[in-house]
């Protein structure tokens, strides 16, 4: 089974099958979203959502209410395709630990989804995962993915790994191979046993090909669709790989395993 780690809801989600089914792939692991740079036409468009991204991933636009209609979508494309796509539901962090406790109980566990993100903490501030952490272990280990891109700085990947090593049997996954801090993402993820790397925007066709060397059994193709495309990120892993046990669990039987699908 060919898993894409990584997707965020496409308007319209038509769109976003046609994608996987260019690509070859059989399932997408698919987060909300506020911003759809798919929606735009021109500069100025484009311009727009990306302001919205940039507060999103920020951490400047937390609060449920600013979440609401991003989960309605995100509801109405896994009722549409539920065979193709696997649920997962972020939460504001700027929520008490008990509030975010009741929304993980209410709006991941509560929905049937597998697992909670992608969670954007503001930058300097991953230690606001900390809770959720505490949450997924509760619910019996639902795997939490975390964005790993810019903003994400090297000191929130390395308090990622700290908590990681507090909550030994949640999957915590470092989104985007950690963006500029790929080498530092890899050095953590190898030393914590708990910590996944999913490989989605990388620039340097030999941080997936080292990510890979280093993690066999915890690198996850992804697109980040609609950021990224499924068949160009799938072929970035077929390219730094050979046929065999290494290529199939990074395009999908490590995503199957994490998420409990065999």
């Amino acid at each position: 089974m060919i898993i894409d780690a990584h997707s965020h809801v496409h308007d319209p989600v038509e769109d976003h099958i046609a994608l996987l089914d260019d690509a070859g792939v059989d399932r997408a692991v698919l987060f909300s979203t506020r911003p759809h740079p798919e929606r735009a036409t021109d500069l100025k468009m484009l311009r727009r959502e990306m302001a919205v991204l940039d507060k999103a991933i920020g951490g400047r636009a937390n609060g449920v209410e600013g979440y609401r209609a991003a989960w309605r979508e995100l509801d109405t494309a896994l009722a549409a395709y539920p065979h193709r796509f696997i649920g997962f539901r972020s939460v504001p962090l700027d929520l008490p630990a008990d509030q975010i406790a009741e929304t993980i109980d209410r709006d991941v566990v509560g929905h049937g989804l597998r697992g909670i993100g992608e969670l954007t903490p503001p930058p300097g501030r991953a230690d606001l995962i900390e809770p959720v952490l505490r949450a997924a272990a509760d619910h019996g280990d639902l795997p939490v993915v975390v964005h790993g891109f810019t903003p994400t700085t090297a000191d929130d990947l390395r308090t990622l790994a700290r908590l990681a090593a507090g909550y030994p049997t949640v999957p915590l996954v470092i989104s985007q191979l950690g963006g500029l801090n790929w080498m530092d993402a890899i050095e953590l993820v190898r030393d914590t046993p708990s910590m996944f790397l999913e490989l989605s925007t990388a620039h340097l066709i030999f941080a997936v090909r080292l990510a890979v060397k280093e993690l066999p059994d915890r690198t996850l193709f992804g697109s980040d669709a609609p950021y990224g495309d499924p068949v160009l990120a799938r072929a970035t892993v077929e390219r730094v790989t050979t046929p065999g046990e290494v290529r199939d669990m990074v395009l999908g039987g490590t995503a199957a395993r994490l998420l409990q699908l065999t």
